[in-house]
């Protein structure tokens, strides 16, 4: 088997990258969990580990300051798309994301960003569909105290 490859595909900016540094730590049929640096220099944040749920179109990232201290968990909804002749995975942000601050405040963000990736046709009405229900099924698990599963897939990968 060859190498696995990477891809965050975002509408806005429209962009395709290989995230060919990030280190694949677990893959299964359920999950990829990996371990990766801030691709730009920034003040804020430095690393992370990231759990994309393949079938539950969430990305959960533990983001993490250069201390390695938590900065925040920020979640990502995503559409995979699986190529296994190319063995690579492609992984759009459907823009809804919800950042989960340490001290437990949860905030939805980027929802005008999905209005306006619709208004200008950057997505389908099946893709702004999956989003919002993605979206809602996230903030339930959230809200119904079970995010700590989410999270668990991460923390059994991190002392690798």
């Amino acid at each position: 088997m060859g190498k696995i490859r990477l891809y965050r595909k975002r509408l806005i900016p429209a962009e395709c990258i290989e995230l060919k540094d990030d280190e694949i730590l677990r893959l299964d049929d359920n999950i990829i969990v990996t371990r990766w640096k801030s691709l730009k220099k920034r003040d804020d944040f430095a690393a992370g580990l990231s759990c994309y749920f393949l079938k539950k179109g969430i990305k959960v990232s533990k983001v993490l300051k250069e201390d390695g201290s938590l900065y925040h968990w920020y979640c990502d909804i995503i559409k995979t798309d699986y190529n296994a002749e190319e063995q690579s995975y492609v992984f759009t942000d459907l823009l809804a994301d919800v950042v989960i601050k340490p001290d437990g405040k949860v905030r939805v963000v980027d929802l005008d960003e999905l209005a306006m990736a619709d208004e200008q046709g950057l997505i389908t009405r099946e893709e702004l569909r999956m989003s919002l229900m993605q979206l809602n099924d996230l903030l339930g698990l959230i809200y119904s105290d079970e995010f700590d599963a989410l999270k668990t897939a991460i923390e059994e990968c991190e002392t690798r």
